[in-house]
């Protein structure tokens, strides 16, 4: 009876085992391999994807905002004076917003290529710089607002001491804390049903899970992982993806699925792009990569 019992455990086992390396091998296409696109960048970050699959991507540093185009695998300029944007996001009108580093600004940029600045400040005192940023179904803007020092402020320490992530309401006309108790987060994610939120909080090397309210504030606040990201997306399985060394794949229970290794020093940011969103694009230092996917991202 207890060989039988050890016979099942095992066949048990097994199945697990393989049931996981199924599901690892079923993320990524047979076959497919990492292209670089391009590497002529100084930083790249913030990759978005409109509703075409092509993906917006900014080199900070160089204080600019590029487009892939998915069509023929080309990288433009869209945009000179870009704000020193950092992360990017696609609102539901399809405006193009920015997290505008220079001035620690959050900007609506129209097709047209006006701008709105949408906060500047959070009452009375400069944000920190604005780093990434998620819409929810109702248009509402999360935001994630660390502290990186940068050699064009003039200003020297933060007026906000704390590093908090910030909720903007549907209509921009509030303003609100939602997430306090950081040491420095970065990057930023939600569920396509609205009703989960993942903070990166890089500086202290943890992920964390949130629930979302109806009125867009957050609770139950739960460690997702014990390592932190820089930038982070999520496909259509629920996975979340988290960016530093490679990419690494986390399913939505917090375990581990698979890395997917980048020969640079860091990787910043990561999104899905491709007519059928299922091209994985990557920014990683000065350059920019595309794995083929069997998994799609999620656009509403």
């Amino acid at each position: 009876m207890k060989f039988y019992n050890r016979l099942i455990f095992t066949s048990l086992l097994l199945t697990a085992i393989v049931s996981c390396k199924s599901q690892q091998k079923a993320l990524i296409t047979d076959g497919s391999k990492l292209v670089q696109v391009a590497n002529n960048f100084s930083f790249t970050e913030g990759p978005a994807s409109d509703k075409n699959g092509n993906v917006y991507f900014t080199d900070q540093p160089n204080n600019k905002i590029l487009k892939w185009n998915q069509a023929d695998n080309s990288i433009n300029t869209f945009m000179e004076s870009s704000g020193r944007a950092n992360g990017l996001y696609f609102d539901n009108n399809e405006n193009l917003l920015a997290a505008a580093d220079d001035k620690n600004e959050l900007w609506r940029i129209h097709k047209s290529g006006e701008i709105d600045t949408l906060i500047a400040d959070f009452e009375g005192r400069k944000l920190n710089g604005p780093n990434d940023l998620w819409v929810d179904l109702k248009g509402g803007i999360y935001f994630t607002d660390p502290y990186y020092q940068r050699e064009y402020w003039t200003r020297t320490e933060a007026d906000i001491k704390e590093k908090n992530v910030y909720y903007i309401s549907p209509d921009l006309k509030n303003i609100s804390i939602v997430a306090k108790g950081l040491t420095q987060p970065n990057g930023i994610i939600g569920t396509p049903d609205g009703k989960i939120l993942y903070v990166a909080d890089i500086g202290d090397k943890k992920t964390y899970s949130y629930s979302i309210q109806k009125d867009g504030t957050l609770s139950d606040r739960k460690l997702f992982t014990d390592i932190g990201s820089d930038g982070m997306t999520i496909d259509n399985l629920g996975n979340i993806y988290l960016t530093g060394e490679g990419v690494t794949i986390f399913n939505s229970k917090g375990e581990r699925l698979k890395n997917i290794p980048i020969n640079e020093n860091w990787t910043a940011n990561v999104t899905f792009g491709g007519k059928n969103q299922d091209v994985l694009f990557i920014t990683a230092m000065g350059s920019v990569y595309t794995l083929q996917m069997n998994v799609h991202g999620v656009r509403y």
